[in-house]
């Protein structure tokens, strides 16, 4: 049980460092973002898992305050496509949060998702912590 309290740990603090921070800034977009023809997109990749998709991409958009560099990682689910084009999107107001049409078609998708499978992973680390206070008192009365 205390493997799989570190391993969940470990799972949803990932899932907190890595997807939310850029869906929370998708949000602060969606509205505003406008395509930037003059950005890039390095090192695209998805990966599908029955239905959950898992993309990566570096999105790169010059300014003349000079080039801004993102990581995007989208998490949601549907019945696996081919390929994705990605256009690079970006608020004119705040250039330094670029993301992409996926990121934002997708926006209600990876929300759901994320909360989906945030929320299993939530109760399978409660579940193994009652379990190991369960199992940790029964040991404990055994003892004396």
């Amino acid at each position: 049980m205390l493997f799989g309290f570190v391993l969940f740990s470990g799972i949803l603090a990932a899932s907190a460092l890595y997807t939310a921070p850029v869906l929370i800034s998708d949000w602060q977009v969606r509205e505003t973002a406008q395509p930037v023809p003059r950005a890039r997109v390095a090192d695209g990749k998805c990966n599908a898992k029955l239905v959950i998709h898992i993309c990566n991409a570096t999105l790169t958009l010059s300014t003349p305050r000079g080039s801004t560099t993102r990581r995007v990682n989208y998490v949601f689910s549907g019945p696996q496509a081919a390929n994705f084009d990605l256009v690079v999107m970006a608020d004119p107001a705040r250039p330094d949060i670029v993301t992409t049409n996926l990121g934002l078609d997708r926006l209600w998708n990876r929300t759901i998702t994320l909360l989906v499978i945030d929320g299993a992973i939530l109760a399978c680390i409660v579940g193994a912590l009652v379990s190991i206070i369960r199992n940790g008192r029964a040991a404990f009365r055994v003892a004396m």
